[in-house]
């Protein structure tokens, strides 16, 4: 198993303005995400709205994460997509690049058999000798990749890893128990049970909001301490629900475009989330800011080379419309920061 791909990873949005692509921004996220301890990053994924991007923008994308990321931390490269034969030569457009590997979800919308899944995923195997993991997730594909497709494909080494997002925590825990795949979670909700029966990590858009306190529950986990996960878990899943409340990643632009990390835009068909959400959001980002700060012991290197930028990034943020607490006491996050976030 490649532990490479186990831990805490972060989806990445990718920030817009006017229609076009922000990749300084992106690169601060990235920047920002590393330095609070994320073990890895994905481009491209569901979260960062791949399908509303064009190769080239794609391309784009990954390069100036890249960039970022070099020799700090893993990068994982999403593929999508219906058409076989276009996911596989769109792998070859990335390969050159310093991956982790491949992120490559169910083909949406044709809903394959399970022996179409698993010509699918060995097709796309075929073009690189990158690790693959596996992308499970039936609310957008229509399909589910049973456990005994997942067997099949486990027998190939290059699938290393899977992202279990079917809503099922008994599917995760016979993934961890049956086969040699590296299971990350891709139900936010569902982190802290899976983490306690055998869970590698997860691949969680959530975790863009106090990475750090998403890691600090991997390492809680992992050293038996589950009275303090549990808390922090029941901490953290209001938030969670928001952020998923409203279709990804519109709450999570939302809530990062209050910490002043982004605007808040949106490709369409995506829309931003609706005020009534913004204002849940406000009261969470609230509720999660009063928390106290963690680094864990194999993050302090990045969190150092965060620190390094930290005033760049901290005047980047202040400019947005979630900057500083008001002298008054009053709540950072507060209606008005989610109204100018509009």
């Amino acid at each position: 198993m490649d532990t490479c791909l186990h831990g805490i990873w972060v989806p990445l949005v990718t920030p817009m303005q006017h229609g076009e692509l922000d990749l300084a921004c992106l690169q601060r996220l990235a920047d920002r995400v590393i330095g609070d301890g994320a073990h890895g990053l994905v481009v491209c994924g569901t979260t960062g709205e791949a399908p509303q991007l064009d190769l080239a923008e794609q391309s784009a994308a990954l390069a100036a994460v890249l960039e970022v990321a070099h020799k700090r931390c893993p990068v994982l490269m999403g593929i999508g997509g219906s058409d076989t034969f276009a996911a596989a030569s769109r792998v070859l457009e990335f390969d050159d690049a310093d991956l982790a590997g491949y992120l490559v979800s169910t083909p949406a919308y044709v809903r394959p058999s399970q022996e179409g899944l698993l010509r699918h995923f060995e097709t796309i195997a075929d073009a690189t000798s990158r690790p693959i993991v596996l992308y499970n997730v039936p609310a957008r594909t229509g399909v589910n990749l049973e456990l005994a497709t997942a067997l099949r494909l486990a027998r190939r080494p290059q699938f290393a890893a899977i992202k279990e997002a079917g809503g099922s925590l008994r599917q995760m825990l016979d993934l961890v128990q049956q086969t040699p795949l590296a299971m990350l979670c891709g139900d936010d909700v569902l982190l802290f049970s899976a983490l306690c029966g055998g869970g590698h990590g997860a691949i969680s858009a959530s975790a863009h909001i106090r990475t750090d306190l998403y890691v600090q529950l991997y390492d809680l986990v992992r050293a038996q301490r589950l009275r303090e996960a549990r808390a922090l878990a029941a901490a953290l899943l209001p938030m969670m629900q928001l952020l998923f409340s409203e279709p990804n990643p519109a709450p999570l632009k939302a809530a990062l475009s209050m910490q002043g990390l982004l605007r808040d835009e949106l490709r369409l068909p995506m829309v931003p989330a609706t005020l009534a959400c913004k204002e849940k959001l406000a009261a969470a980002l609230e509720a999660l800011d009063s928390m106290p700060v963690y680094r864990s012991a194999a993050g302090a290197g990045a969190g150092a080379a965060y620190a390094g930028v930290g005033a760049d990034a901290t005047a980047a943020g202040a400019a947005g419309p979630a900057a500083a607490a008001a002298s008054d006491g009053t709540a950072r996050y507060s209606l008005a920061h989610a109204m100018a976030a509009i």
